[in-house]
């Protein structure tokens, strides 16, 4: 799965990045975006402008927008046959920039034969720069008119790289595939650019426990440690 990641870059660069116009008193750089959070994305009705929408999808026939917290990832296997996600495939897809994610290593057992805390590891480009995960997004609107918008990251297999990390990684797009993702039209044959990403374009160090709570949004976070060795 993806359950954090970080969007830290300047906003004089967004535009010459993605292509797209953002209101800079609404934008910060992140360290730790998390679930539930309103976070950015680049919607496919709206391809020119950065939006902020929730983390976890809440579909729009949902009872009570709490589901969201249950539906932040959409495994690319199955969503096309999964009522929560296979109407947002079809017609209602977003980017969402990044400039790297975090997963969690499982570490066996310490020294007591307790189970270790799992490490955190920042994963990102070789080259520093900004990606989009491929998302979907949709329209939740309550009883008494109070609308959200809010999105899922798809994840794929790993790669060579974050496979010696965890079992799952977010679908990160090619730059050359990304104005495909949010073409306006319905394309079932977009299923093929859900795989991983070229291993050797990425690299990854572990990082503190700081990200581990979603209060701790700082650019410590995303700094290399040394792992303990027993």
């Amino acid at each position: 799965m993806c359950g954090r990641y970080s969007f830290a870059i300047e906003d004089a660069l967004i535009l010459e990045r993605f292509g797209v116009r953002v209101r800079t008193a609404i934008y910060i750089t992140r360290y730790n975006c998390s679930p539930t959070q309103n976070l950015a994305v680049i919607s496919n009705d709206a391809p020119d402008t950065m939006k902020f929408f929730r983390w976890g999808l809440i579909p729009s026939w949902a009872k009570e927008p709490s589901i969201g917290s249950k539906l932040i990832n959409a495994r690319s296997e199955t969503l096309v046959d999964k009522p929560s996600f296979k109407n947002a495939f079809r017609t209602r897809r977003c980017l969402v920039p990044a400039t790297g994610f975090f997963e969690w290593q499982r570490n066996g057992k310490n020294v007591a034969g307790n189970p270790s805390a799992p490490t955190p590891w920042n994963i990102r480009m070789k080259n520093g720069d900004a990606f989009c995960f491929a998302g979907l997004w949709d329209k939740w609107v309550s009883g008494n008119g109070e609308i959200i918008y809010s999105f899922t990251i798809i994840t794929t297999s790993p790669n060579q790289l974050v496979g010696q990390i965890h079992d799952r990684m977010p679908v990160i797009l090619l730059r050359a595939d990304e104005q495909r993702w949010i073409s306006p039209q319905p394309d079932p044959s977009l299923v093929e650019l859900l795989k991983p990403y070229p291993a050797g374009l990425m690299e990854a160090w572990p990082v503190s426990q700081l990200v581990n709570s979603p209060k701790n949004d700082v650019p410590e976070i995303i700094k290399q440690i040394e792992i303990e060795t027993l």
